[in-house]
């Protein structure tokens, strides 16, 4: 059974939404942030990416960045941009990006769950990421962002959550990328519980984007766990900030590739061993793979479509059969000597959402010498993994549109 529980939302007032929502601390890099900020004093990056008001000489993870985080919220709290409200209570959050729609449940899930495989994970964290995100989360004495969590369709529960959204929303705007946010609060008690009593019957919640913030959660509850010697398990610390949606609402998109150079290879040579395992065409247009097993690859100005040789999957392996397995396996590591992604600094991922466009301005600007697009992992791959407890190479999914950050905080004491 999934544990959620609601929480009294530190959020911002209804006509400051809009100044204060923030697309996610890790979809940027930190001079992107800096410019999405600049200009803005209410911009939660302030509090999610604090660096930014900082010395552009300073390590991001130097201490005074966590300060300055904590700083920034207290901040915003005493001038009254975010304020807590009075009550426990769920939130609708409703977001609209084209012909895309997906409805959830802002609540906050459980550090057990977490920790005894109810949330289920697909990928592996970084170290220095998952030590960063702790660091963050424990100085600020909150969790800032929620972390995007998906359960298999469950019609009462959608059929409840589309009554409340017939009232009047607490937010509702448009960002400057057309992506509209619709929140409605739940206060009625009644309901409440009858939104607990719906997820306690559901058996597995999955980890579609937040699995730093995830880990980062479990690892403060423990710290604090061990620090409080009158520890009931009913502190806030043991809860953390989720957005959770229904698994057929979703939107999965490529999570695409770049690499600096070709391992000492010329570009007849990378080609040759590529034509090993992969089919090869030349195309005059970007390619956009429209089915599995088959990639795009931009080099030197120039497209090609690839297909994957047979040789190169087992339709029987459910994570070699995946297309960012097949590419790293048969591609990446074997011709590119990009062993470990996870950690190598020659390899960089490319959201969906940029498109081929960035794809070729990262390789034309002489930073990146090849990239590669990949049809999108699915969904249904994913929590098929997940419940057999596999891990899926990193980067293999790319959530869109992505929660913005700032119109929920929930504080750990």
């Amino acid at each position: 059974m999934a544990l959620i529980k609601p929480f009294r939302a530190l959020r911002p007032a209804r006509d400051l939404a809009y100044r204060v929502a923030a697309l996610p601390y890790d979809v940027m890099n930190v001079d992107e942030a800096r410019g999405m900020a600049e200009g803005n004093p209410l911009s939660f990056l302030h509090i999610s990416r604090p660096e930014i008001d900082l010395s552009t000489e300073l390590d991001p993870h130097d201490e005074s960045v966590y300060r300055k985080g904590r700083e920034n919220l207290d901040r915003f709290i005493a001038e009254g941009l975010l304020v807590q409200d009075d009550a426990e209570r769920y939130y609708v959050y409703r977001q609209k990006m084209g012909a895309v729609m997906q409805t959830g449940l802002v609540a906050c899930a459980s550090v057990d769950d977490y920790q005894g495989g109810v949330i289920r994970k697909h990928e592996h964290t970084r170290a220095d990421k998952e030590e960063d995100r702790v660091r963050h989360i424990d100085r600020l004495d909150a969790n800032d962002e929620p972390v995007f969590y998906v359960y298999r369709n469950r019609p009462s529960i959608n059929a409840l959550v589309d009554e409340l959204t017939e009232g009047e929303p607490i937010f509702d705007f448009t960002g400057d990328d057309a992506i509209t946010h619709t929140v409605w609060e739940v206060a009625d008690r009644e309901v409440i519980n009858r939104l607990s009593r719906e997820f306690a019957a559901i058996d597995t919640l999955y980890v579609a984007d937040g699995h730093h913030r995830s880990a980062a959660a479990s690892r403060v509850r423990d710290l604090r766990m061990n620090a409080n010697p009158g520890h009931t398990g009913r502190e806030e610390y043991n809860f953390f900030l989720s957005v959770i949606f229904p698994d057929h609402q979703m939107n999965v998109m490529a999570y695409n590739r770049a690499v600096r150079d070709l391992n000492g290879h010329t570009i007849a040579e990378f080609i040759n061993l590529v034509g090993k395992r992969f089919d090869i065409t030349p195309v005059a247009e970007p390619v956009t793979p429209g089915s599995r097993h088959r990639f795009g690859m931009y080099l030197k100005g120039k497209w090609y479509a690839l297909a994957a040789k047979p040789s190169t999957f087992d339709e029987s392996d459910a994570v070699g059969r995946l297309d960012v397995s097949i590419l790293q396996d048969h591609l990446l590591s074997p011709i590119l000597a990009v062993r470990n992604p996870r950690t190598d600094q020659r390899i960089h991922f490319i959201g969906g959402s940029r498109g081929n466009e960035e794809l070729v301005r990262l390789v034309d600007s002489g930073e990146f010498q090849v990239a590669f697009s990949l049809h999108p992992t699915s969904l249904g791959e994913l929590m098929a993994l997940a419940d057999a407890g596999k891990i899926m190479p990193p980067k293999s999914t790319w959530f869109e549109p992505k929660l913005r950050s700032g119109l929920f905080v929930h504080l750990l004491s």
